[in-house]
């Protein structure tokens, strides 16, 4: 009898957790993210904030303003004027030396980023990371490595492998391309295994209670 109540307290408790642990991860994820988009009302005068003109909080402005933002920045900078801009703020920005390192690193991921070109984590593969026959995910970041081909005298790519469960942490390994083995799973398919440490496999589903 007991080891009935206990299958069946189980059965339902871990029902519940995989309805209520993901929605509630999920939410304070989304609401950490709209807190962090309205510190950038900050930026504007006390008396220019939604909050003192509204009379109470109002949350997502911030993602509105940025977007406005973005949008308004990139239209500014389209045309002739906005390039000539640009161009003179990226040189200055190379000129200072700490800050040269930073803003063109910053804006290499970005461009990588939001670029459909060059097929940036658009690839899933295993290589034998941290010793051979040990196996690490990783997502190929860059195929193009014309120096580090030339010094290695094989073609090699570049793949970041991220750490569990922050797959924002990590590193870059260079490997040879006969060395890297591709898979058939999906970008979102693998960070949910760095991110649940692997318990959330390709394909899994959670099983009928």
């Amino acid at each position: 009898m007991m080891q009935r109540l206990l299958r069946w307290f189980r059965r339902y408790l871990v029902t519940g957790l995989l309805v209520w642990v993901p929605l509630g991860v999920t939410l304070l994820t989304f609401s950490f993210l709209l807190d962090l988009a309205d510190k950038i009302l900050t930026l504007l005068p006390p008396q220019w904030r939604p909050d003192a003109l509204l009379g109470f909080h109002l949350p997502g402005l911030g993602v509105i303003f940025a977007l406005v933002v973005l949008l308004g920045t990139g239209v500014l900078l389209r045309n002739l004027i906005g390039s000539t801009v640009v161009g003179w703020w990226e040189d200055l920005m190379n000129r200072i030396p700490l800050v040269r390192s930073i803003y063109s690193g910053a804006k290499g991921i970005t461009e990588t980023l939001v670029s459909d070109k060059g097929g940036s984590f658009s690839k899933v593969v295993l290589i034998e990371y941290p010793r051979r026959e040990m196996w690490s995910i990783g997502f190929v970041t860059a195929t193009d490595v014309p120096e580090l081909d030339a010094v290695t005298g094989e073609k090699q790519v570049c793949v970041y492998v991220p750490t569990t469960p922050n797959p924002t942490s990590g590193l870059i390994v260079y490997v040879p391309l006969s060395q890297v083995r591709e898979t058939s799973m999906s970008v979102d398919a693998a960070m949910k295994m760095v991110v649940t440490m692997g318990i959330v496999m390709p394909g899994h589903k959670a099983p009928a209670h």
